[in-house]
């Protein structure tokens, strides 16, 4: 039996990686009052190291799999990736968690876009009308900051580095989806960290804080969380066609608004309940299109 006769482990792991992320970003909004954005950064790139390490040499690819004949390519994945990164992070910290994560399933939306200009793809309706359920969604959440006469700076901005987070992604991931081809999924996600790594050291000269007990543990966490959680959604996608995990990819929504309610004690709002569906559907139909099969031409 091969690993994509398992969907049932696939979808689990697609589950806890969503469970493992969360833990990642409770730590990050937790630490984001105790330590520089460019420390956080960097703890939560060097401990996700270890396990990933780990892993590559229990499927014998480090560091044999780390070859590439691409460095350029890892270059610009690794600086959108890490950039996302500072960008999220920045973000979680200003707004609650669900509204940053549901700002980041824009990305699919982008992505597809993107790879109308950069790969020349195909512009179809079912990417327009994903980006329009897109930017209707994002509309909706920020309308009451805009259009209410009160306006929150620190909130539109953590709005406004949710959706360059998006962005960001999205050109990441048309670099993953070109680097594919040709390097392994390890060797993309090692030159990640180390490139996510090298920029919050680069912070180091504006001060980092002197982390205590606890915030020592929470920056160890952030890192080994968001480690095992990428552990686990590559493995999923061993085990499972994307196909059937995409469905699973929106669950992982639920855990952080659980977090807002219970460990932040945040209330949902009602622009944020009247985005999330739209968002949502942006996202699924921009991955439903990329899923559908090609329409075979007709012999004459």
């Amino acid at each position: 039996m091969s690993r994509t006769d398992r969907p049932n482990l696939g979808i689990g792991l697609r589950l806890i990686s969503g469970v493992l992320f969360t833990g990642m970003v409770i730590c990050v909004k937790a630490l984001s009052e105790a330590a520089p954005l460019g420390q956080i950064v960097f703890f939560r790139s060097f401990f996700a190291l270890i396990p990933l390490v780990i892993f590559l040499a229990w499927r014998h690819e480090f560091p044999s799999g780390l070859r590439t004949s691409r460095p350029l390519g890892h270059m610009v994945r690794s600086f959108f990736g890490a950039a996302a990164m500072f960008t999220s992070f920045a973000s979680v910290a200003l707004l609650p968690l669900a509204e940053a994560v549901l700002l980041a399933q824009l990305a699919p939306v982008l992505t597809a876009i993107i790879a109308v200009l950069v790969l020349s793809e195909r512009l179809t309706r079912w990417r327009v009308l994903g980006l329009t359920f897109g930017v209707a969604g994002v509309l909706v959440l920020v309308w009451p900051d805009i259009g209410g006469g009160v306006v929150d700076a620190n909130r539109l901005l953590g709005i406004g580095l949710g959706l360059l987070t998006a962005l960001l992604t999205a050109f990441a991931l048309i670099m993953v989806r070109s680097l594919t081809r040709t390097e392994s999924p390890g060797a993309i996600a090692f030159y990640f960290v180390i490139a996510s790594m090298a920029g919050g050291l680069v912070t180091l000269p504006w001060g980092w804080a002197l982390p205590d007990g606890q915030t020592l543990v929470l920056l160890v966490l952030a890192g080994l969380f968001g480690g095992f959680a990428h552990i686990a959604m590559t493995l999923s996608f061993s085990y499972a066609e994307a196909s059937r995990l995409a469905p699973f990819e929106y669950v992982a929504l639920l855990w952080p608004v659980l977090a807002d309610m219970l460990i932040f004690r945040l209330s949902l709002s009602t622009s944020f309940m009247l985005a999330l569906p739209l968002v949502l559907a942006g996202a699924a139909i921009a991955a439903a299109e990329r899923d559908r099969p090609r329409p075979q031409k007709r012999s004459t």
